[in-house]
């Protein structure tokens, strides 16, 4: 009870899921940013799809073409992101060589490859056209 005796109120519900929300933004980002630090290939990614964009942007693709190349840039960077998790999970619980986490490890990085490789026909197929016609 607060010094003047009257009850004190309970925290605001949707404050609390606001801060919590934002607190879990926050925590993406470092994660995103753990990624781009610590992975090389997050930067051949990243490059790979500002590109895409600028391409897409000077070809005046369609919106339907658009959401074809966004969901392929996610596809790619989301597989990225659980690769590296992996990665890290795998080195705290065995950090001397085991074969098991060198398989799990190329497992998750075979993962990246196939997304990478799927985005990349999803690429060809969709700026095709539009390059034929230029």
């Amino acid at each position: 009870m607060p010094p003047d005796g009257t009850p004190a109120k309970a925290p605001s519900r949707q404050g609390w899921f606001l801060v919590a929300r934002l607190q879990s933004v926050r925590h993406a980002m470092h994660g995103i940013a753990t990624v781009l630090r610590t992975q090389s290939n997050a930067w051949v990614h990243l490059s790979v799809a500002i590109m895409v964009i600028i391409a897409g942007w000077l070809l005046h693709v369609t919106r339907d073409d658009w959401r074809w190349l966004i969901a392929a840039i996610i596809m790619v960077w989301s597989a990225e992101a659980i690769n590296t998790a992996i990665e890290y999970v795998c080195d705290v619980v065995s950090p001397e060589y085991h074969l098991s986490v060198k398989h799990a490890k190329d497992i998750a990085a075979a993962a990246v490859l196939i997304c990478a490789a799927g985005a990349a026909v999803i690429g060809v197929l969709t700026f095709w056209p539009y390059m034929a016609d230029h």
